[in-house]
């Protein structure tokens, strides 16, 4: 399981001109589901996005989560996350998850970031997605189990 996560100063998910998720100060984390991902990975991952210190503190330091800072996820599904780019000039998805098992995997995991997290917002798994973001910083990182 791939998760890319980016600070945040504000970003939503938009599907046929409607929003449908919008967070403020935060983390959009964009999920990406591979074939032997399980709901134990997916909880692991969870844990460690919502306690990653990525945020500053009064020192200029990372060393707050976004749990410390009260701030808000938005979950966006991508399957693109699990493309293997290492040869050629396409992208081969033989490692992602068939699309109905990366589909209840991805709501397994918004299902276990909703019992942890307050401030959970989410894209729509399949459909074609409109995402705008204010990275800050930029700061982006590649989290995987």
């Amino acid at each position: 399981m791939i998760v890319l996560i980016q600070r945040v100063t504000s970003a939503n998910v938009v599907v046929d001109e409607n929003i449908i998720g919008q967070i403020d100060q935060g983390i959009l984390a964009l999920v990406g589901i591979e074939k032997n991902d399980t709901p134990e990975k997916a909880e692991r991952l969870f844990e460690r996005l919502a306690g990653y210190r990525i945020f500053t503190d009064d020192a200029g330091k990372m060393n707050l989560s976004v749990a410390d800072i009260q701030g808000e996820i938005l979950l966006v599904p991508q399957f693109t996350l699990a493309a293997d780019t290492r040869k050629g000039m396409r992208p081969s998805f033989s490692s992602a998850a068939p699309p109905e098992t990366g589909r209840q995997l991805f709501e397994y995991f918004v299902s276990y970031a909703r019992q942890r997290f307050t401030a959970i917002e989410t894209g729509q798994f399949g459909a074609d997605m409109k995402v705008s973001l204010c990275n800050d910083g930029p700061v982006t990182f590649w989290l995987q189990i």
